[in-house]
């Protein structure tokens, strides 16, 4: 299929300017203190797959599968905050998974926070802030570099029950230290004059959420990770599948990634591979005696995107109750009719080109990222159920004008990500399940692999996410 290895000498090529690699992180000098670090020339080792060891090898401090805003942010992560060196090993390309389908939402309006994910999406949270102003402060628009701006969200109801419910949602959230009102009908619509929840209906209205783009956010942390190509710290990998794991028969750790072109060394091996994760995992391990399912499984969703769609604009980011329950749900182990399980619920904001983007859909169907026309329209429809004004155009238009993006989010049963490392191996850690909040808990997952690998204390305590009796 035309499998090629990413030149390194090439990368070294790029040059960024030194304001690229700004982060309000701490930039101390750290060192690698993980148990079983591999010699120079490793020791007898065997392969957990079918094909021969390649020749071809590369040794890094760290080795990540997965080029996705996890990986990425992850290899960013150590690159800004150690003195490691990182490689990047995707068997495609950035944003062609869940990362680059997404919506972009950075909110915090449709969050619980008696839940176990809180602490962790609100630190990363912080975290995209305030990497926002450090680019600012450089002189550069971070709506220009991330696609980055501060929208607000709503989240809408249209029924008593909904409105008891959304205040309740804004008592927990300003309890939280989240600036959140509730608003009325008629003050809903003083905000959000195009959306339409009947005279029962209210918001949650969180003013300081933000929104990114996918697209130009990743972009920017590859920009970052490259910079420090030149001095030997960082390379890609790209189109090129995993193929298996090179482990030492001394230590029992595993030491390298094998790839489709090269062996890859690493002291730590992070596998943030989305919703492939599971599958990877189950074949690199064929033929071992570890014990391991990773249960992330794919949920398929559709998005809408209208390219310049002037008879709907908004002010604000917003999506329905029921989107909740939606994404929070969780189901029993073993479920072998999933795949009937669909839900549709209204999601709806304008990116930083002007588009209209309308979601969104949840749907257990395998790997499959084929377009259902039947959901998309679905999605509309219930669109025009709080947009009036998205019924007017015809049947006819909407057909001729949408863009439809499908995306599989890395799904847990619990709902939670699972991130630490692999039991009874020290240096094989797990980042995956998010969901669809990849993008909203990358920065906060990345720093706690990356305090987790180095043997620090995590900012997020991380027992809620660890592996351990999770993935058996």
């Amino acid at each position: 299929d035309g499998v090629t290895s990413v030149n390194v000498n090439r990368l070294c090529s790029f040059s960024f300017e030194s304001g690229l690699l700004g982060s309000k992180i701490p930039t101390k000098k750290l060192s690698l203190s993980v148990n079983g670090t591999r010699p120079t020339q490793p020791e007898r080792i065997s392969y957990s797959g079918f094909e021969p060891v390649k020749a071809s090898s590369r040794s890094f401090d760290v080795v990540i599968v997965g080029a996705g805003v996890i990986g990425l942010t992850i290899a960013r992560q150590f690159l800004t905050g150690s003195d490691l060196s990182v490689a990047v090993v995707d068997k495609a390309i950035p944003c062609s998974g869940a990362t680059g389908a997404g919506q972009g939402y950075i909110w915090m309006v449709h969050k619980n926070p008696a839940s176990e994910t809180w602490e962790l999406t609100k630190r990363s949270h912080q975290l995209w802030k305030m990497l926002a102003e450090t680019i600012r402060d450089q002189g550069m628009d971070p709506l220009q570099v991330l696609g980055w701006k501060k929208t607000g969200s709503l989240l809408v109801g249209r029924t008593p029950e909904d409105s008891v419910m959304l205040r309740k949602r804004v008592s927990q959230l300003s309890e939280a230290g989240v600036r959140a009102e509730y608003l009325s009908t008629d003050e809903l619509h003083s905000k959000e004059p195009a959306i339409y929840v009947g005279t029962d209906g209210g918001a949650a209205f969180a003013p300081d959420d933000c929104q990114l783009d996918a697209h130009q956010a990743v972009s920017y942390i590859e920009k970052v990770n490259r910079s420090f190509a030149p001095e030997g710290r960082y390379a890609e990998f790209y189109h090129e599948p995993v193929t298996g794991l090179v482990r030492s028969t001394s230590s029992g750790e595993f030491e390298a990634v094998q790839t489709s072109n090269n062996t890859l060394y690493g002291k730590a091996i992070v596998v943030a591979a989305g919703c492939w994760s599971r599958s990877l995992m189950h074949d690199l391990f064929k033929g071992s005696h570890i014990q391991l399912d990773a249960l992330v499984m794919p949920r398929k969703g559709h998005l809408l995107v209208f390219e310049n769609f002037n008879p709907l604009q908004l002010n604000h980011g917003s999506m329905e109750v029921g989107y909740v329950d939606y994404q929070n749900a969780t189901f029993p182990l073993g479920l072998d009719d999933q795949s009937q399980t669909l839900s549709v619920s209204m999601t709806a904001t304008i990116d930083m080109m002007g588009n209209l983007v309308l979601g969104s859909s949840r749907q257990f169907a395998g790997f499959s990222t084929e377009v259902d026309d039947s959901i998309v329209l679905h999605i509309w429809k219930r669109a025009g159920e709080f947009f009036p004004k998205l019924k007017e155009p015809s049947l006819t238009d909407f057909i001729k004008n949408r863009k439809v993006r499908v995306g599989l989010r890395p799904y847990m049963p619990d709902g939670k990500p699972v991130i630490g490392n692999v039991p009874g191996l020290s240096n094989l850690f797990l980042a995956t399940g998010h969901e669809g909040g990849g993008l909203s808990m990358a920065l906060g997952t990345a720093e706690m692999v990356v305090d987790m690998v180095l043997g620090n204390t995590t900012y997020v305590d991380s027992s809620p996410f660890a592996a351990e009796g999770r993935c058996c």
